[in-house]
């Protein structure tokens, strides 16, 4: 039963509702002098490193039927799409010239979103970078950082009489310590330093990105970087429980809004890895160089975590894969574990309290800057029915549950400006290949039949009323 009026239910006229995707994930269209290979190519060639060997040379062929994909949208009525440009599409070994072809698709698409009255948001970076740069150093390497700078560059000539909104990077936590300290994702290296190192440098990137982009775009644009921040809490109120919390929150988290809200790497973090590293990639003027005005916040949640003191050898049911390598450098003896509770098909718990508790950190941490919630979805076993209509209620009551845990947030003064669902097209998901679904609409990747679900036309209505309905 709801005890809230209703009127409490109505998001504001101009919240924005929208829905993601990522270049490798959706586009497709690998070589034919289309697009040079990225990590995330190198790594799927790996035996065992993706479900079933699956690439993204095809994904969704996106990069073919974005109009389609576009139509789709705009049936639905959502407002806003966040895509991300593939940074070896457009310039193919991270340095040099841009490509206009790889330029002109996303000119394009930009065309084509605004042609139907949609918003781009544009993401710089959500992990596929350059082979060529991996094989220079990649992200632990300092050059790297200036490269991005220079394409950011190159991106915001070509794009920035159409795009308003513009992200660096999405999620840099999984870039570092995914890529270079489990290895669970591209480019699959596992050292803990290294990972540390590649935290600093997508934060250098960031900033030094965001310098370029405002030297080069209108000045109606709008920059945002999107994170993935832990809502994480010990599994009891013992000490040891509490203080592996705040081991978690320095390396999820603060280990990004240090550098990039307030300037500095927090004095907790850099004691907790003095084992591993002395920091001595930092140079002097890099914390004035990341820590640049933001005009809105991204924030990614899917399901909080639950930790504790751990013993010799922890439980690490911490949602991002399995692997002997942690990417928790300097807090490997974390256990991590399941809540209780129903979860989807990744065995992520659902919980939306998670992302109400996310919204009003943020609110209070960065006061004055707009939130928006870049990601949030689930997977679940999405199949069509026999006429060919693909039910998920269970993915209905998850974004309806999520919807209001924004709302709430709201209700409390954060200044939550916008939502994207993750993510508009089942697609490739990561080492998971083609074997989960966050999609609203379903692909058949045989044919690539699209089949919007049950849940993209609730989620239509949601977004043209601006109001959560009432349980079917």
């Amino acid at each position: 039963m709801h005890t809230h009026s209703t009127a409490a239910r109505h998001f504001p006229a101009d919240f924005v509702w929208g829905t993601a995707t990522a270049a490798f994930q959706v586009e497709g269209a690998l070589g034919e002098a289309r697009r040079a290979p990225s990590i995330w190519d190198t790594f799927a060639r790996v035996p065992g490193k993706v479900h079933q060997g699956d690439t993204g040379d095809r994904a969704c062929e996106h990069h073919q039927r974005f109009r389609e994909d576009i139509a789709l949208m705009a049936g639905l009525g959502v407002g806003a799409y966040r895509f991300s440009v593939s940074w070896p599409r457009v310039q193919p070994t991270g340095a040099g010239p841009a490509v206009q072809r790889g330029l002109d698709f996303y000119r394009a698409l930009a065309d084509e979103l605004l042609d139907k009255g949609i918003q781009p948001f544009l993401t710089l970076y959500h992990w596929d970078l350059p082979q060529e740069l991996e094989d220079a150093g990649g992200w632990p390497a300092r050059n790297t950082a200036e490269r991005f700078a220079e394409y950011a560059r190159l991106v915001a000539e070509a794009l920035g009489d159409r795009v308003e909104h513009w992200t660096t990077l999405n999620e840099p936590w999984c870039s570092a310590f995914l890529g270079y300290g489990s290895g669970v994702h591209a480019p699959g290296r596992t050292d803990p330093v290294a990972a540390l190192r590649a935290a600093h440098h997508l934060n250098l990137g960031h900033g030094l990105a965001a310098q370029a982009l405002r030297a080069t775009l209108p000045s109606r644009a709008r920059l945002m970087v999107s994170l993935n921040p832990a809502v994480v809490r010990p599994r009891s109120g013992s000490e040891a429980d509490r203080e592996a919390a705040r081991r978690i929150d320095a390396l999820a988290t603060r280990v990004f809004t240090g550098p990039m809200l307030h300037g500095r790497y927090d004095e907790d973090l850099i004691a907790d890895t003095a084992p591993l590293t002395d920091w001595s990639c930092v140079r002097d003027g890099d914390m004035a160089a990341v820590r640049q005005r933001l005009d809105g916040l991204g924030l990614n949640y899917y399901t909080p975590s639950v930790v504790s003191a751990g013993g010799p050898v922890p439980e690490r049911h911490d949602g991002h894969g399995e692997s002997p390598h942690s990417p928790w450098p300097g807090a490997d003896h974390v256990a991590f574990h399941q809540p209780p509770g129903p979860r989807t098909e990744m065995g992520w718990a659902v919980d939306p309290t998670g992302l109400t508790e996310l919204l009003l950190r943020f609110h209070r941490e960065a006061p004055g800057t707009p939130l928006y919630v870049t990601e949030n979805g689930a997977a679940y076993e999405d199949k069509p029915d026999a006429q060919g209509q693909v039910h998920d209620p269970e993915r209905i009551a998850y974004l309806r549950d999520h919807l209001d845990a924004v709302r709430r947030a709201r209700a409390e003064g954060a200044d939550v400006r916008g939502y994207f669902l993750w993510s508009l097209l089942d697609n490739f998901e990561w080492a998971y290949g083609y074997s989960r679904r966050f999609g609203a609409v379903h692909v058949d990747f045989d044919t690539q039949v699209r089949t919007p679900k049950s849940s993209a036309r609730w989620y239509g209505r949601v977004a043209g009323t601006g109001r959560i309905p009432d349980e079917d």
